[in-house]
């Protein structure tokens, strides 16, 4: 064998080195992008976890929650600004997954799944308010997708919510 032959196998060689290096680093590109799919589908689910978890561990929360939901008049001050902080968490989570499905990170169905709350308090006087408070504090896209949100037929919400016409506001 001439040099030259040598040359070109080498040069076989390295166009095949190359080419499975490309396929590995591809594997390795999807098996990247399904770990940060699963980590933000997991950060997203903690959110909303924490928060409903401290509503449901914290009677003063959700008690302040509750009744700020359910009353037609704002709570008094200190009330409702808690309420309004209370609010503002939960759809900042909701607006995390929102942004994160549109740039391809988070699943659509999951972002539906977190968001399909609203639409369950949507007709309920405390959403009312607050959305016309703070809509302008949430980026635009977020703020249009929750407008439509609003806009969709009612779904069937928690009991309690139906019997706070009976029930007295406090």
């Amino acid at each position: 064998m001439k040099l030259q032959d040598f040359a070109s196998v080498a040069e076989i060689v390295g166009g095949v080195a190359v080419i499975v290096s490309l396929i590995y680093v591809g594997l390795q590109v999807n098996d990247n992008t399904a770990a940060i799919r699963s980590a933000a589908a997991s950060d997203a689910t903690e959110a909303m976890q924490s928060w409903y978890l401290e509503m449901g561990s914290n009677r003063q929360a959700s008690d302040i929650w509750f009744n700020a939901m359910t009353s037609r008049e704002p709570l008094p001050t200190l009330d409702e600004f808690q309420f309004m902080l209370s609010m503002h968490a939960v759809l900042l989570g909701m607006q995390n997954s929102y942004l994160l499905s549109k740039e391809g990170t988070l699943d659509a169905e999951f972002r539906e799944a977190v968001t399909t709350a609203i639409v369950a308090v949507k007709d309920l006087p405390g959403m009312s308010r607050f959305w016309r408070q703070r809509r302008g504090y949430f980026h635009t896209g977020f703020a249009e997708y929750v407008d439509s949100l609003l806009a969709r037929d009612p779904v069937e919400t928690l009991d309690m919510y139906k019997l706070s016409d009976v029930a007295p506001a406090h």
